[in-house]
């Protein structure tokens, strides 16, 4: 009695030193897991994270228990049901979730489990004898006789996902050697600092988010503006629209200030603010009357040179 109150003393120990080191927790399903898999995962998440399972009662017992200092904890509590563990990091979350899902086995289908997925006979040469036809054609598998032996015709599902794979499906699939199903951790949730989420939101970019956050303060800014309250995102269009007004009530009366003084003096006397392009212009004119001068004077040239009187070979 002694030894099991010191187990679980020293698993509450070890659970709370891991709550308060790391940041972040993976809460794993190890549905099919085989020890040899989990000991693999543990050796790839070495120095990046740390995996730690326990039976879910005892696991629900100590986060109550720390629930008291740190009530964020009970967001752990509804998630820890089935068949999970978790696995604490203080890495990159992304990199981390890559290292618990690339550990995948095959694995051939069991009468009674639950199929992750489709499960197709692919068309083909079985090499499978021809009095076995029956067995193919109780499960509705489209054969024919070719050189002596079974041949599937056209591919076939044989069992859909969520579905229990039944006796016979099992059999058949053992009998192609076909291991439909890959097993290996699955990812629950996820624990961020006081906060849970399913593992796809680490796929949103930071791209997305800045568009998101960039096109909500757009909105807010615009409401607040037609409605005439006050908001951070639309106090900046506030003030700029209200120096708009206030410089266009001073160019219709004698109020100004320094910085609109010039702005003023321009509208009054727009000609002492040309800029000297005609002057600078004249030249290109010149150019240009002078060209036509030296046009004439190539052709004088040319109509001199056909006077000479005689031609190349005379």
């Amino acid at each position: 009695m002694g030894g099991k109150t010191a187990t679980k003393s020293a698993y509450f120990d070890k659970l709370k030193t891991l709550l308060e080191e790391y940041n972040s927790i993976f809460i794993v399903t190890v549905d099919n897991v085989s020890s040899q898999q989990m000991h693999e995962i543990r050796q790839s998440l070495r120095g990046d994270g740390v995996v730690l399972m326990g039976k879910n009662t005892m696991v629900r017992r100590a986060i109550k228990g720390f629930i008291s200092e740190n009530p964020e904890y009970e967001r752990l509590l509804p998630h820890v049901k089935g068949n999970v563990g978790f696995v604490f990091t203080n890495g990159d979350l992304k990199a981390t979730r890559d290292k618990i899902l690339a550990n995948r086995v095959a694995a051939p289908a069991r009468a009674g489990a639950v199929a992750p997925a489709d499960v197709f006979v692919p068309a083909g040469n079985t090499g499978m004898e021809p009095g076995k036809t029956s067995f193919f054609q109780a499960l509705g598998v489209p054969t024919k006789i070719a050189r002596g032996t079974i041949e599937i015709t056209s591919d076939l599902k044989l069992v859909a996902a969520s579905s229990k794979v039944g006796a016979s499906e099992a059999t058949l699939l053992n009998m192609l050697n076909i291991s439909p199903f890959t097993y290996g951790m699955g990812i629950s949730q996820i624990y961020d600092q006081g906060q849970t989420f399913e593992s796809n939101v680490l796929d949103i970019e930071e791209s997305q988010l800045l568009k998101a956050f960039t096109s909500a303060i757009t909105t807010i800014a615009s409401l607040s503006l037609a409605v005439n309250f006050p908001t951070l995102p639309s106090v900046m269009h506030s003030v700029v629209n209200s120096y708009k007004n206030l410089i266009s009530v001073a160019l219709e009366t004698e109020y100004e200030w320094e910085a609109i003084h010039e702005l003023k003096d321009r509208v009054k006397n727009p000609d002492a603010y040309v800029s000297a392009a005609p002057a600078g212009g004249a030249a290109p004119e010149a150019a240009a009357a002078e060209a036509p001068k030296e046009a004439e004077k190539e052709e004088e040239e040319e109509a001199s040179d056909e006077d000479m009187g005689f031609g190349l070979f005379d």
